[in-house]
C-alpha cells in the first residue's frame, strides 16, 4: 500500500503509549494497533484530528505516501 503510517514513530518521539493515546482519543487499543500497522481501509478525519492535537503533530507527521508502479496502474476492480 503506498499510505505509509508513521504513528508509531510520532508516539515514540512525544513519548506516549498506545494505551494513553487510545483513551485520549476515544478509540479502542486493538483499533489504535490496526492503525498503527496500516491494517486499516480508513480513518475519520475527526480521530486523525483528535489524534494530532494529542500529540502536537500534523496529520503528514502520521501519515506518508510512497509511490509504487501498482499506483501507476490504477485501482483494482472490486
Amino acid at each position: 500500500m503506498p499510505v505509509i503510517v508513521n504513528l508509531d514513530v510520532m508516539l515514540a518521539r512525544r513519548k506516549v503509549r498506545s494505551n494513553e493515546l487510545a483513551r485520549a482519543v476515544g478509540i479502542t487499543e486493538s483499533n489504535l494497533s490496526l492503525l498503527k500497522s496500516g491494517k486499516v481501509r480508513g480513518v475519520r478525519f475527526s480521530t486523525l484530528a483528535a489524534i494530532c492535537r494529542y500529540l502536537e503533530c500534523e496529520p503528514g507527521d502520521i501519515l506518508g505516501y510512497e509511490a509504487s508502479d501498482a499506483d501507476l496502474q490504477g485501482p483494482e476492480p472490486e
